[in-house]
């Protein structure tokens, strides 16, 4: 491998050229095809459904609507500064700009922190259903075979995540094309059957399910909230990716835009025909059955698509192997970025010399993820559970940076225009206020043993793992604080608000 040099981070900040990633790879659908390949949609709404169900029963629907809210501002943020500022480190650089290094720091360490934790998650999923697209439950019930079989998923995905985005781009347009029709097909067949009467349990549509006023219960609305908010996460990657995409300023915002509409109409629309047939029930088919809550499509994909039920399980797998792989991209570019400003050493700057990747940050994202799954793995189930859920305050994290970066960074012309005001002001400030309470609000709903599978420290093992991991991202900053090579970083030198941005040409 040969080091990109990636410009020189002089002691007065100015770098002169680009960081020499693969530019104009990709366009408008495929970089939306990346940010919903991220979300893993077919999966998360499988895994979320049961449980905001259990939370708010018939509002389910209103809950994914109300949920993608705070993300459509977060998305505006992203947007607008991406505008200005089309950097592969984008938390990072933007937080950096708006508020200073320690700020920036810790948003690139929650994006690498949220993307390492929620791996383990897609990884295991690919590799169980791997066993049961094959019919063998026997190996899809061995924990040993399952976590063997996820890593070599992962470790597939981490290198064709070094090969180049636009291999990346090909692959993802036949998962996403596999899963986007599973969900479709699940989604007219349960119509279609709701509506024959095939199923006793089968309920009519009703309004009332978009109802605010018919909500029961405050606590259980904002338990459902925060499940649903996350399985929103991931539509970013392409943001990530605009260094490497045609019209880097305007396509990746609109792409990001893009993949929450698709996501919203698919999630909304999916859980009304699957509660119209399935209905609310505990036993059977029912929604809150307890055997079938955390997949709720395991059961119902056999009663609708009969012999055929291979395909649904084909779907979730390709959902959560396609996520595997792109949720790899964003945190390697970040990295990269991170290490071209002097936040992190000049190793995670290399590119492939043919692939134009970084692949020592892709390489080494890979092989953390897969060594934090293992040994989540082998301490128990319990503690990888709540490692997964615990993910979620990393995100909001540095959503809420991002967000309000943009009101700061941008303060001096929000009074030039409407537009500004409310692109750059409000929308992007009360997604940071809603995004900076559902930090708040799962930090203190983890604290409680009741919340989590595991108690460490006579707390919630999810409150401990995600606090704990952010804590850390303290220590390694710390850390890098005091070494001669990164005073140009800390020192606001490399990286400040009026640093030139490093934007491919167009």
């Amino acid at each position: 491998m040969t080091k990109h040099t990636l410009g020189n981070a002089t002691e007065t900040g100015h770098i002169h050229v680009g960081k020499g990633l693969n530019a104009g790879a990709l366009g408008v659908v495929g970089s939306t095809v990346i940010g919903l390949a991220s979300t893993a949609p077919l999966y998360s709404l499988a895994a979320t459904l049961g449980y905001v169900i259990l939370a708010v029963g018939a509002q389910a629907p209103l809950v994914f609507v109300v949920a993608c809210v705070p993300m459509i501002f977060a998305a505006l943020a992203y947007q607008e500064l991406n505008r200005e500022m089309p950097d592969c480190g984008t938390t990072f650089v933007w937080g950096t700009k708006a508020f200073g290094p320690v700020t920036g720091w810790i948003g690139g360490w929650a994006v690498a922190v949220s993307a390492i934790m929620v791996l383990a998650n897609v990884g295991e999923i690919t590799g169980k259903y791997f066993w049961l697209l094959l019919g063998n439950q026997e190996f899809a019930d061995n924990r040993v075979i399952v976590v063997a079989t996820s890593v070599v998923f992962m470790a597939l995905m981490t290198f064709i995540s070094t090969i180049g985005v636009q291999m990346g781009e090909r692959l993802q347009m036949v998962l996403m094309t596999v899963q986007i029709v599973a969900m479709v097909l699940f989604g007219a067949l349960a119509l279609w059957h709701a509506l024959d009467g095939s199923n006793p349990g089968s309920i009519a549509f009703d309004w009332q399910w978009f109802n605010p006023a018919q909500l029961t219960s405050w606590s259980g609305f904002i338990e459902a909230v925060l499940l649903a908010l996350f399985i929103y996460w991931g539509w970013d990657t392409c943001l990530a990716l605009n260094e490497e995409t045609k019209n880097p300023r305007k396509t990746p915002g609109r792409a990001a835009l893009s993949s929450i509409a698709i996501l919203i109409v698919l999630y909304v629309g999916i859980s009304v025909v699957v509660m119209m047939f399935a209905g609310f029930g505990d036993t059977g088919f029912g929604l809150t059955n307890p055997e079938s809550i955390d997949d709720v499509f395991s059961v119902l994909g056999g009663a609708l698509f009969g012999p055929w039920g291979w395909f649904l399980i084909l779907g979730v797998m390709l959902s959560a192997a396609s996520s595997t792989q792109t949720t790899i991209l964003p945190t390697a570019r970040g990295t990269l970025s991170m290490a071209v400003y002097r936040a992190l050493p000049a190793k995670f700057a290399e590119l492939h010399p043919r692939f134009k990747t970084p692949w020592f940050s892709t390489t080494l994202m890979g092989v953390t993820a897969i060594v934090y799954y293992v040994v989540m793995s082998i301490i128990s189930e319990d503690v990888l559970a709540d490692s997964l859920t615990s993910m979620g305050l990393a995100v909001a994290l540095y959503y809420a940076i991002t967000s309000f970066a943009c009101v700061w960074y941008f303060r001096g012309t929000l009074r030039d225009s409407a537009r500004n005001l409310w692109m750059r002001g409000i929308l992007p400030a009360l997604g940071g206020l809603m995004l900076g309470y559902a930090f708040v609000q799962s930090a203190i709903d983890m604290w409680s043993v009741d919340y989590s599978y595991t108690v460490l420290l006579g707390i919630g093992g999810a409150f401990v793992i995600g606090v704990g991991a952010i804590l850390l991202g303290f220590v390694l900053m710390g850390i890098w604080w005091l070494r001669p090579n990164s005073r140009v970083f800390f020192r606001g030198d490399s990286l400040n608000r009026d640093t030139p941005v490093l934007v491919p040409d167009e």
